[in-house]
């Protein structure tokens, strides 16, 4: 068994990356997440000097506080084809990290405990069918088996594709960022970008709380403080932030190898011998002036999971979207970025325990889990579940890669790729159009994607 932290990425975590700043490189990447880093990985190959600027530690938010699914299941149709290929780069990374990024197979199943998600899960398996990959519908006794006969809860039917994988996400991507810097790549954590060194009407760099940088392009990844960074500049993310709770458990017998999510609880197998729990039915969103401001985009989501969502509007002090964060700084100033280096948003006590009852309640015989860790994560999302991937048309040489919406940790290195291509003016390998960034602007119809 290889040896892991104990849980995710924070600000305690020791500094690994402190490269010096260079004067000048072809592509500076803000923020160290999984699509910043794969992004940077994969210029590095193609020949570009980078270099990664984080305000606090590689995947110190989202990038480690996810789930560790890497699946094709359930994707929206227009994020499948490049999850196909995410699909096959995870495993390409694992390999030339000698198995470090604990990428395995392990089926995802969505199951159900009524048969009102029957219809649902056949259209899904013939999404999967046209894009060449294959998911199954199980039935009640097929679910029983997944579980070892250890469960006491009756699913009505559910869907599983086996091809799916999982990974360790606090240990996946800083060692992805290891292999970044062996190819080349400047990272530098510890250090917020304040803001683009713009001259002339024209974006010539960066400028961090350490010094300015020269570069031709900018990729913006910055997950959760993406709209808070661009706004500054003139520039309208509609972006959201969530949050969502997540918990590890002691070691426990492997009663299943297998990821699944029924309406109410996620569980995945560790490689250190605990599972993953979380709520797929409590999520909290925090209303700030840029999330009220978006209200209106958000209007068709909230109807759909106003059940499941819980609106507060008292984010917590210094996060992207509380009230009395600054909105606008120079190169000069503490930014906001600086002043919340990491968010660490404190887990509903109320939400860890439901996953402890509901756990118990499911697998009985297992009994009531120990957990080991709780943590909770703020999940970057658009109005519509798909992120944007796309050049801005204030500057065509900063693109803009956020709101992946809870889905990033698996199609990570696809986004990644499909940016690196973007940024050297290569011909996309798929269908972007989904992720242009002026679907909120350009009068068309919203298209909501799944949700999970």
């Amino acid at each position: 068994m290889t040896d892991h932290p104990k849980s995710h990425v924070t600000i305690n975590t020791p500094i690994q990356f402190q490269d010096a700043l260079p004067n000048k490189v072809d592509v500076a990447i803000i923020g160290a997440g999984v699509v910043g880093i794969f992004t940077a990985l994969y210029l590095a190959k193609m020949g570009q000097s980078v270099i990664v600027i984080e305000k606090g530690r590689v995947a110190c938010e989202q990038s480690s506080r996810n789930w560790g699914w890497i699946r094709q299941q359930g994707r929206d149709e227009a994020e499948l084809p490049i999850m196909i290929q995410a699909n096959k780069l995870w495993r390409d990374v694992d390999q030339q990290t000698q198995g470090k990024c604990g990428v395995v197979n392990a089926p995802i199943n969505f199951l159900s405990g009524t048969g009102k998600r029957r219809e649902e899960f056949e259209n899904w398996v013939n999404i999967a069918k046209d894009h060449g990959v294959k998911s199954n519908l199980l039935s009640s006794k097929e679910i029983a088996h997944i579980f070892g006969d250890q469960s006491a809860k009756e699913w009505v039917t559910g869907i599983s594709t086996p091809s799916d994988l999982k990974g360790e996400p606090w240990v996946a991507v800083p060692t992805v960022a290891k292999l970044a810097q062996e190819n080349g790549v400047l990272i530098r954590e510890n250090c917020a970008v304040r803001t683009l060194d713009i001259k002339g009407g024209q974006l010539t760099g960066i400028v961090t709380e350490d010094g300015a940088i020269e570069c031709e392009q900018v990729v913006l990844a910055a997950g959760a403080w993406s709209s808070l960074f661009a706004r500054n500049h003139g520039i309208d993310i509609p972006q959201m932030a969530v949050r969502g709770d997540v918990a590890q458990t002691k070691p426990l017998p492997e009663f299943t190898s297998q990821t699944s999510l029924d309406e109410e609880l996620a569980i995945r197998r560790r490689q250190d011998g605990g599972y993953t729990l979380s709520l797929c039915d409590k999520h909290t969103a925090y209303i700030g002036p840029d999330a009220f401001r978006n209200l209106r985009n958000y209007v068709p989501a909230i109807l759909k999971g106003w059940k499941h969502l819980n609106l507060k509007i008292n984010a917590p002090k210094d996060f992207p979207d509380a009230w009395q964060t600054k909105r606008s700084w120079g190169d000069g100033d503490i930014s906001p970025f600086e002043t919340c280096r990491v968010l660490e948003p404190k887990p509903d006590q109320k939400n860890i325990d439901r996953m402890v009852e509901r756990f118990k309640a499911r697998f009985p015989k297992i009994g009531p889990p120990e957990i080991a860790h709780s943590w909770a994560g703020m999940i970057d999302t658009m109005p519509d579940f798909v992120p944007i991937i796309d050049q801005t048309p204030k500057y065509s040489n900063l693109i803009i890669a956020t709101g992946l919406s809870g889905h990033g940790f698996g199609i990570g290195p696809g986004f990644g790729m499909a940016v690196a291509r973007m940024v050297t003016g290569k011909t996309p390998e798929h269908d972007l159009s989904r992720f242009r960034f002026s679907r909120f602007s350009d009068g068309s119809r919203l298209e909501l994607g799944p949700s999970l």
